[in-house]
């Protein structure tokens, strides 16, 4: 287990980077609603991953990004998390729609591959994949599903089959909706609240409501809408999501800050602001769902969330953040 001072220096050097560097606001692509899927909702480069944004790439012999496992993992080691392959595959996708080249294309199949090489299958819950590293922070110690792994596996296999027009991906695909099927309990990724379904990136035994996981998700089940307008379940799946964040979504706010999550377990602290960058984060997929739907709360909460980046309220969140950070045993 990491020392208790290397993980005050890792959490230090996060805090000044967060701080000092400010982070991408990304583009919103211009195209969210046709048939054809072009780039993603926000435009993400491999600059952009490769300086840090997000994880620190690394790859393998066949071009598959590996990342290490967080600061609060046991066993610190090199992974295959699926989240972040399909990440960086999104920005190897729009290096390829800028080159047009055999090279970008092969390399983005490689990703599509991959999804498809190390997917489990079985009858009652579709096409899903396994992250074997392990969630201290909501006591998960053993592989886990995640709506937000789904998403991205159909935002890459849906592109793939779209310049292949291999069937496998577009199977693949649909039967990666269907963990959006089931509740947790069932062996699904949906917790089912008054407010309806919320798709979890981090299916714990309790309600863990991470905010950008779940927009993640609706971005890769709209994406299957889009390619499919007359799929009703997933259309279905798409709509129960986005009326439980609407109804959900004033809960993520602070006043002076939004949350990353909603977890009330006895190990959780009661408060988890989101960092500066995942505010940000939030912002952004804010301004891209309302660009999707035209639903006006959305622009409402985007540009509160952007009012609020004062750096006393940087700084407030941040004393919010330690003692969040310590609860968790993060610290």
């Amino acid at each position: 287990m990491p020392s208790k001072l290397a993980k005050i220096l890792f959490m230090s050097r996060k805090f000044y980077k967060d701080i000092t560097k400010k982070p991408p606001f990304f583009e919103i692509a211009d195209d969210v609603h046709s048939p054809t899927l072009g780039e993603y909702y926000f435009i993400m480069t491999e600059e952009q991953m490769l300086a840090g944004h997000s994880q620190q790439y690394h790859f393998d012999e066949e071009g598959i990004p590996i990342i290490p496992s967080y600061i609060d993992v046991e066993e610190r080691k090199m992974i295959y998390y699926p989240i972040s392959i399909g990440q960086y595959g999104l920005a190897i996708w729009n290096t390829y729609l800028r080159t047009k080249s055999e090279k970008d294309k092969k390399r983005f199949l490689n990703i599509a591959d991959w999804f498809c090489n190390n997917r489990i299958e079985d009858e009652k819950l579709g096409a899903y994949w396994l992250t074997d590293v392990d969630k201290p922070a909501y006591q998960i110690f053993q592989p886990w599903k995640s709506c937000f792994t789904q998403a991205r596996a159909i935002n890459i296999l849906l592109r793939a089959y779209q310049i292949t027009e291999n069937e496998t991906y577009k199977k693949i695909s649909e039967k990666a909706l269907t963990p959006f099927l089931f509740s947790v309990e069932d062996g699904g990724i949906v917790t089912l609240l008054v407010e309806g379904s919320f798709y979890e990136e981090y299916p714990a035994k309790v309600p863990v409501l991470v905010l950008n996981g779940m927009i993640f998700a609706l971005f890769g089940i709209y994406d299957f809408v889009r390619v499919h307008p007359e799929h009703r379940e997933a259309k279905e799946i798409f709509h129960n999501g986005l009326d439980c964040l609407e109804k959900l979504l004033s809960r993520f706010d602070l006043g002076f800050w939004s949350q990353y999550s909603l977890c009330k377990a006895n190990f959780h602290p009661e408060i988890d602001p989101a960092t500066i960058s995942y505010h940000l984060l939030h912002i952004v997929q804010l301004q891209a769902i309302y660009k999707i739907t035209g639903h006006e709360i959305f622009n409402e909460y985007a540009q509160r969330w952007q009012s609020y980046l004062s750096l006393w309220n940087k700084l407030k969140m941040y004393r919010i953040k330690y003692r969040a950070l310590k609860k968790m045993k993060r610290l």
